[in-house]
């Protein structure tokens, strides 16, 4: 059976604001930390985008009927290489005029619009498709959304708008007891496809390659092709989606990242039934095999597959709705500095800087965060809208009003926040973070890690447990655990837990307690 595995890979980088004071609006109209914003577009330049992109170029080169993948890039991020880094653009052209590369639209400013205006959306998609078609003389026709932000609605939206193809997350709670190894379609607009990502293969490569403490450390291409050659065989399609920046920025290249894609390849193409496809060939190549159905929008990032990451507080929620609110005033301006300032305003990423998340993805947001608190990156923004508003207001008196309300809020929320920031913010979040880490250092490895075992550890684990002593560690564990723990026992030893989990009307949490307590010592080892 042909099989189809796509690589995709997200560019993006946002305009990021310099400090912004509130002694400055409505007397300086620059917002950019230009110094900023060139330093880190050159060094993702020359640690990931150069490098990768000959890996790239050289195995097209080696396989050109057979290796294909596809690209997105915001706006914003096309506008820095033009700016900063021209011989990355003409390293992509290169890519693409091999013919093996697609490129998708998407919104032009990375933004938010498409839950929000669909005026906006629909202008933005407009934009970027132009620019693609200056910047590389092709015209996309697969889509995907900002941070692949996707619910019934948008596609049916993005369908209308003339594509075939869009891409979204596999996440479980859209997908529940079915794969996202399949090609599906939206539930309003069938003739549009959707490709969903493998979040599991996809996380491996992003965020646990370098992770030595990972059970299954270190990914080779070996390992890789092993596991593709787990795949169902009636599982058609499988989907690696991840940002580029993931080779030699935010896995080095110490940790192997370029030498295990330089080989993975050739290996997947002699080792696997799986061949090369971008989203269009897999338009063309497989069929459907049902609609999946997204009510309520979903997206890639941290482990709700939600929009919290952006809109998850009251900080995001008021910045979002001041600045969505001035979208039906911007474009009866013909200021073109207006413009520009309000494509690189709506770039999700000044709403991802201010989400208060702590615990499980508070790592991965500090990490892509360069203020030093949520409530520092609120306060900058909105200065500078306060600032835009202002020069909005002479271009469009009308909206005093708004600028008026604008003001009295932010004024007076950055004064409380002002008085306190300084003492108690800090403070607090080292607090939490201290208390985190303390409680992290307290249970892990915890129970549910067994998940994390191969077959081969998990038979070692448990083979000092009788019959008793398992059904109560499988009493209440959930149907993952079960699953991963039960298809390694004997055939006796599973009817015997059947039979005690059939006598045990109650049971004492202490028990249960004490036999996970004595897993979990055991569980260290493997850790």
């Amino acid at each position: 059976m042909n099989k189809s595995i796509c690589f995709y890979f997200q560019v993006h980088q946002p305009f990021r604001l310099r400090t912004y004071r509130f002694f400055d609006i409505g007397k300086n109209h620059h917002y950019y930390d230009e110094y900023f914003n060139r330093l880190i577009l050159r060094r993702v330049a020359e640690k990931s985008y150069l490098p990768m992109n000959e890996i790239l170029l050289n195995a097209i080169k080696d396989n050109p009927r057979d290796f294909k993948v596809s690209f997105s890039f915001s706006g914003l991020v096309l506008e820095q290489m033009e700016l900063y880094a021209p011989e990355v653009l003409d390293s992509f052209r290169r890519l693409v005029a091999t013919g093996n590369v697609e490129i998708l639209a998407e919104t032009y400013s990375h933004s938010l619009c498409s839950l929000r205006n669909k005026g906006e959306f629909e202008r933005q998609v407009k934009a970027h498709s132009q620019k693609i078609e200056t910047l590389f003389g092709i015209s996309p026709t697969s889509f995907r959304n900002t941070e692949l932000i996707y619910s019934d609605e948008i596609g049916e939206r993005v369908a209308a708008m003339g594509f075939k193809m869009m891409l979204t997350e596999g996440a479980k709670h859209i997908l529940g007891w079915k794969s996202p190894n399949f090609l599906y379609t939206n539930a309003i607009n069938p003739k549009l496809k959707v490709l969903l990502r493998n979040f599991r293969l996809s996380d491996d490569i992003t965020f646990r390659f370098s992770q030595q403490s990972w059970p299954e450390w270190p990914i080779t291409a070996e390992k890789m092709v092993y596991w593709l050659n787990q795949v169902p065989e009636k599982e058609e399609v499988l989907n690696i989606f991840m940002d580029y920046e993931t080779f030699g920025e935010h896995q080095p290249a110490a940790s192997g990242i370029f030498d295990f894609m330089k080989a993975l390849p050739a290996a997947i193409l002699k080792n696997t039934a799986f061949k090369f496809r971008t989203p269009a060939g897999i338009a063309k190549k497989h069929q459907p095999v049902s609609a999946i159905q997204v009510p309520y929008p979903v997206s890639w990032a941290d482990e709700e597959r939600d929009l919290s990451a952006w809109l998850g507080n009251n900080l995001q929620d008021d910045a979002f709705e001041k600045l969505t609110a001035l979208a039906g005033k911007i474009h009866e301006s013909e200021d073109e500095e207006l413009i520009r300032d309000w494509n690189y305003l709506q770039s999700s990423d000044h709403f991802y800087y201010m989400c208060t998340k702590w615990l499980s993805d508070g790592e991965v947001h500090k990490y892509f965060n360069h203020y030093p608190s949520p409530y520092e990156a609120y306060i900058n923004y909105m200065n500078v809208l306060s600032d835009f508003i202002i020069r909005l207001e002479e271009q469009l008196p009308e909206t005093t009003k708004l600028m008026g309300e604008l003001f009295e809020n932010t004024t007076k929320l950055g004064r409380e926040i002002a008085k306190i920031a300084s003492k108690k913010i800090h403070k607090a979040e080292e607090t939490i973070q201290k208390k985190y880490n303390q409680s992290k250092q307290k249970t892990q490895p915890v129970f549910e890690n067994i998940i994390h075992l191969s077959d081969t550890k998990i038979k070692q684990l448990i083979k000092e447990f009788d019959a008793e002593q398992l059904s109560l560690l499988l009493k209440d564990a959930s149907e993952e655990i079960k699953q991963k723990v039960i298809p390694n026992l004997t055939k006796k030893v599973r009817n015997q837990i059947d039979e005690l989990q059939q006598k045990m009307t109650t049971v004492k949490q202490k028990d249960v307690q004490a036999i996970r307590k004595k897993l979990e010592e055991k569980l260290r080892s493997f850790f």
